[in-house]
């Protein structure tokens, strides 16, 4: 399991150094000068020149990425072009609530998918079963920020139970906290809740094909029994694969979310940063982007390995 850990670590290492390169000359590639950008069209050559040296962006390309990847090894994400400040602290500020708001999406997504598509495959010759396979088909076809506007029509504006934005520390108030989260979370974990619900119904029904499942209840055990004893384990396996790849996609649906709903997270930043032709603010918020959906990819691997014992020796 060790020398397997290690393994998968030097993956991820290697993976996360190739995504910085790759951030890094897209980023170098785009047109316009952060210099220029941050003095304006009326700023002289000699001021722009002196500006580029301070930014550093007058020195070789290859320097140029090994001080900033250096930078992050270290936690030092540089200084922004237009405001001047540590990008790091922005970032950490920004990727907590970032964090929590997938996280909660993400809980939200399993609280209803994994009954609801074990249900759906129990019973998949019954027309309740077939009526949430059903369901899961329309909730696929939402997008995300599509269901945040339904959800603040329906709760916020009709019902006025809830905030339809805006974001408060849990420190100020955790009332409102959790009630400034609760239509993103469901946006969030409705929709992707509906696609895991598919592939927890494909895995069940896949499982409850097989003979030792079918040995299991010639033993006397129900079919309820039998699954959750010996099947749910072995049915989570391609499902774990599906969480890691919808965590990627909540991540990155989450930039959108946090627009409908003004929440100050990283995809507020981010945009802010686009906005603002901000670069090496936006070269940070993506890198951390990329390296948390590999950390997630090498987080499933190691959830595999404990699942399946046979994949810790394989190559």
């Amino acid at each position: 399991m060790i020398l397997y850990l290690l393994r998968r670590l030097v993956v991820f290492v290697a993976s996360t150094a190739v995504a910085g390169v790759l951030v890094f000359a897209f980023m170098a590639v785009l047109p316009g000068d952060p210099a220029e950008v941050a003095l304006g069209v009326n700023a002289t050559p000699d001021a722009v020149a002196a500006l580029r040296e301070q930014f550093g962006t007058d020195r070789p390309a290859v320097t140029q990425f090994f001080d900033w990847f250096g930078g992050l090894v270290t936690g030092d994400f540089g200084t922004s072009y237009v405001t001047s400040s540590p990008i790091g602290p922005q970032i950490a500020d920004r990727l907590g609530v970032t964090s929590v708001l997938v996280l909660g999406g993400m809980v939200i997504a399993l609280v209803f998918a994994v009954p609801a598509g074990t249900f759906a495959a129990v019973h998949h010759r019954n027309p309740l079963g077939a009526a949430i396979s059903a369901f899961s088909q329309v909730g696929i076809a939402v997008p995300a920020f599509l269901a945040g506007i339904l959800l603040v029509f329906v709760f916020a504006v009709q019902a006025q139970a809830l905030p339809s934005g805006g974001y408060v520390p849990i420190a100020d108030d955790p009332v409102e906290w959790l009630r400034s989260l609760l239509l993103p979370w469901l946006s969030l974990g409705l929709i992707q809740g509906a696609v895991l619900t598919r592939y927890v119904r494909s895995a069940v029904l896949d499982v409850m094909r097989e003979d030792y499942l079918r040995t299991a209840r010639a033993k006397g055990r129900g079919r309820m029994g039998a699954l959750w004893r010996h099947g749910l384990r072995n049915a989570s396996i391609p499902v774990i694969t599906v969480l890691g790849l919808q965590l990627a996609t909540l991540l990155i649906g989450a930039v959108v979310v946090e627009r409908v709903f003004v929440i100050p997270g990283l995809g507020d930043l981010l945009l802010n940063g686009v906005a603002g032709r901000d670069l090496l603010l936006v070269q940070g918020v993506v890198m951390v982007l990329v390296a948390a959906v590999l950390l997630i990819n090498f987080l499933v691997d190691v959830a595999y390995a404990a699942l399946d014992p046979r994949l810790r020796g394989a190559r």
